[in-house]
């Protein structure tokens, strides 16, 4: 009876972003859907907090699949992607890494870069 939205993500994306936990779960989201933002963030930095509600509402309203990658829990995954700097934002398309952003971003640039691959 009860429901479990998390193994349903499938090749629909989700209208919340998706905390992941380490290389292997990044992998998998990253193969299960066509197109993945995802935010390696910090708790403690300031321009991520101000990204969070962009970050959020491009989950919900866009094609993409929004990861966040906590990089002080995940550092050897943040190292494997060359994240130097938070809020570090990187684009897969179709299994690949496409697109790799440094800084605070506004909701429409970030939704321009995203309808460039779903579309």
């Amino acid at each position: 009876m009860a429901t479990d939205t998390a193994s349903d993500a499938g090749t629909a994306s989700t209208n919340e972003p998706l905390h992941v936990d380490g290389q292997s779960e990044l992998d998998d989201i990253v193969a299960e859907n066509d197109v993945v933002l995802t935010d390696f963030y910090a708790d403690w930095c300031g321009p991520c907090q101000m990204l969070e509600p962009t970050v959020e509402t491009l989950a919900a309203d866009t094609d993409a699949t929004v990861a966040k990658v906590d990089v002080d829990a995940n550092q050897q995954l943040a190292a494997a992607y060359g994240v130097q700097g938070v809020p570090t934002l990187i684009l897969f398309a179709d299994g690949e890494q496409v697109e790799e952003i440094v800084g605070l971003q506004g909701e429409d640039q970030l939704r321009t870069l995203i309808e460039t691959y779903t579309e």
